[in-house]
């Protein structure tokens, strides 16, 4: 076959062309530290990177989720907490309240201390998160004053795993401050309003007031048993936190094989092309140089 100076000259045209294209390739990697910048450069590496991706996204949503679990069961622990605080404080007052010797004014002082604190279990039972009741069951948005709506609510903190963030108002409470109001009927009063008036009525006696013990010692023990409740799943949350921890950094690693550069290897390979782009310039100006004129002269 017959070679013409037309075909050396394109071929070597098309080989710098394919030379530029690879040290193009080597500086994109060398400067972005990927090992492809469009899907066309390797599209198994893309249709991995996305696999992975989805599923870096997935846990990012997940250790969101967590976290909105922790603080709703670490605000629920407070609340409480706080709330045993001020039960044990009424029960004190009802023990000594119970004794004899107090006269009616000094029952009506102690009456007063029982109403503030009711007021103070009432602003618990309307304690918030981002704006949320967490008390309410799904009412969130909605304040108890008391009188708590039900239903739990649960979210996702990893495949198929839910765990329910609220603590039942109604079963924390229970008929501690619902109704609340002296006014209303020995019936559906709660314990706190039905102890008040109690200790404002004058023929109560020491036996009348002494019988709530048993029942603040009754709401005691159900905050206490709530409160356990709420422990026992901030040690699971912390578990499940751990884990898609852990499940970010392999899911990194994994993203980073995939898609990361070698920076040494990049940097051998760029050397070594811009060796053989300048050979091949050098072989391409001897080629190309000589012309019908060169051997006229």
């Amino acid at each position: 076959m017959r070679v013409t100076q037309s075909m050396l000259s394109n071929n070597m045209l098309r080989n710098i062309s394919n030379s530029y294209s690879k040290l193009g390739k080597l500086q994109d990697q060398l400067a972005t530290q990927k090992k492809i910048t469009k899907p066309s450069d390797d599209p198994v590496v893309a249709m991995l990177g996305i696999s992975y991706r989805s599923d870096l996204n997935r846990i990012t949503q997940f250790k969101e989720n967590i976290s909105e679990v922790s603080t709703w069961l670490d605000a629920t622990d407070d609340a409480i907490n706080e709330g045993v605080q001020v039960l044990q404080r009424i029960r004190e007052l009802v023990v000594q309240a119970s004794n004899g010797t107090l006269e009616s004014s000094q029952r009506e002082a102690i009456a007063v201390e029982i109403k503030e604190l009711r007021d103070q279990l009432e602003m618990l039972g309307n304690t918030q998160v981002g704006g949320k009741y967490i008390f309410n069951g799904r009412k969130t948005n909605e304040r108890p004053n008391g009188n708590f709506s039900e239903g739990s609510i649960e979210i996702e903190v990893f495949d198929g795993i839910y765990m329910t963030v609220n603590t039942s108002g109604k079963d924390l409470f229970g008929n501690l401050i619902v109704n609340d109001d002296p006014t209303t009927s020995t019936d559906e009063a709660g314990t706190l309003a039905k102890l008040i008036s109690t200790l404002e009525n004058s023929d109560s006696t020491e036996d009348d007031i002494g019988a709530f013990l048993d029942e603040i010692d009754g709401h005691i023990d159900n905050f206490l048993k709530h409160q356990s409740n709420v422990g026992a799943r901030q040690n699971r949350i912390e578990l499940m936190e751990h884990r898609i921890d852990n499940q970010e950094i392999i899911s990194t690693e994994v993203l980073s094989k995939n898609e990361d550069v070698d920076i040494e290897k990049v940097i051998t390979e760029l050397i070594t092309q811009e060796s053989v782009h300048r050979a091949a310039l050098s072989v391409g100006a001897r080629i190309i140089q000589p012309t019908l004129m060169d051997f006229l002269r």
